[in-house]
């Protein structure tokens, strides 16, 4: 069945975020300004880690570094589009429209739950690779393993952030539902090094985001989304 990959991912989100929610009422608040800390600092490693895996190369000589130049011009002109645009602005009114439909004005953290679980779930290789063997082979594996790593975070982000996390498995079943319903098209054009490189960028984002979240930061990351679109256009040349 084409999409069952993501339909599960979009399930364990949902189901991971009510067991949070559940939990986050016995929690008291220096407990969950504690957790963020900690989720936060596991972000951090988890975005630094993809980042090195994607620069650094083993050879014969040692060790050596790569993209350090697409790096660069990925973040540079992707934060330029992105501040232009103002897509910070327009993940946030998101945001603010489903907190306003579902009623929870009272959540002060309703909209940075959101945004932080929507980047942190949708951004990396494996919901590309995973979204599209599902498309092409109906090979269901990476997003099941996805699944299994969003649930867990995303009840430990809800326990701490509230309701608004829940509502990233929106964004997330229409991006890698599009990718799936479009594999057979995209798959010619994602050669080895652009999926490489896709991921090696999207996990600097995630080393942002939980820069944010452990200094408490306004970095604007939405804004710096367009970043991953840069090496897409740098392999058409």
């Amino acid at each position: 069945m084409t999409g069952l990959g993501t339909i599960v991912n979009v399930v364990a989100v949902l189901v991971g975020g009510f067991l949070g929610l559940i939990f986050r009422k016995g929690l008291p608040d220096d407990i969950k300004a504690g957790l963020i800390k900690a989720i936060g600092i596991s972000v951090l490693f988890i975005g630094i880690s993809g980042t090195l895996k994607g620069m650094f190369v083993v050879n014969a000589d040692g060790v050596a570094v790569q993209g350090t130049f697409l790096l660069i011009i990925s973040m540079v002109l992707g934060t330029l589009i992105g501040e232009i645009l103002k897509l910070e602005s327009h993940l946030n009114n998101v945001g603010e429209r489903l907190k306003t439909c579902f009623h929870d004005q009272k959540d002060p953290q309703f909209v940075d739950g959101f945004v932080t679980a929507t980047l942190v779930i949708c951004v990396g290789a494996m919901a590309v690779v995973g979204a599209l063997e599902d498309g092409l082979n109906h090979d269901y594996s990476i997003l099941y393993a996805k699944a299994l790593l969003d649930g867990v975070f995303i009840m430990i982000l809800s326990s701490t952030m509230g309701v608004g996390v829940l509502f990233s498995a929106l964004p997330l079943l229409i991006y890698q539902g599009a990718i799936t319903l479009g594999a057979s098209a995209l798959a010619p054009y994602l050669s080895d090094v652009l999926v490489a490189n896709l991921s090696y960028i999207g996990s600097v984002l995630i080393t942002v985001i939980g820069i944010n979240m452990i200094w408490d930061l306004d970095i604007k990351i939405g804004n710096m989304l367009p970043a991953i679109l840069i090496p897409v256009v740098w392999a058409l040349f």
